[in-house]
């Protein structure tokens, strides 16, 4: 398993965040289908299984763990002036609030899963300008996660955030 860090500048559409970085962990699960129960375990919660959406999206009222269960998917992280991931069964990327995402391209079975710090509710926004500046005010309270989603108590978000 390796760790990666980026960081994203708000680019005037998607606000990204400041104080955090993206982690994606790579290889993190050789048995996907723990993913879940170790998210659950962790107190990251309120999960749901689908896809992601195909079109630049963030959260402005809660942090997101992404999980692959399946497939593999290019994803552009940071809005449309971001970078492109190639995230595979098994790896993991935690999402500070205000991280634009999107998948571009997906592999035919291709499924995740995504879960909130203590099951927080999320907002699902899209970068339109009416979206400001309420949505940089809430991306600024969201706190640190008590738990890191795959090691708990330790781990690269304590590291990292």
């Amino acid at each position: 398993m390796s760790i990666e860090l980026f960081r994203f500048e708000d680019d005037g559409v998607i606000p990204n965040n400041p104080r955090y970085p993206v982690l994606i962990y790579r290889h993190v699960f050789e048995d996907p289908s723990a993913i879940e129960k170790t998210f659950r375990a962790n107190n990251w919660q309120n999960s749901w299984v689908d896809g992601i959406f195909d079109f630049h999206h963030y959260h402005s009222v809660a942090h997101e763990v992404i999980g692959i269960l399946e497939g593999h998917a290019s994803i552009q992280i940071g809005g449309p002036l971001g970078k492109t991931f190639t995230l595979t069964a098994g790896d993991v990327i935690v999402l500070p609030a205000g991280t634009g995402h999107k998948a571009l391209d997906t592999s035919r079975r291709f499924k995740v899963i995504g879960a909130y710090p203590n099951g927080q509710d999320y907002d699902t926004l899209t970068g339109e300008s009416c979206e400001r500046p309420g949505n940089l005010e809430r991306i600024e309270r969201v706190e640190r996660p008590s738990t890191d989603p795959v090691y708990g108590q330790s781990g690269p978000l304590f590291e990292h955030w």
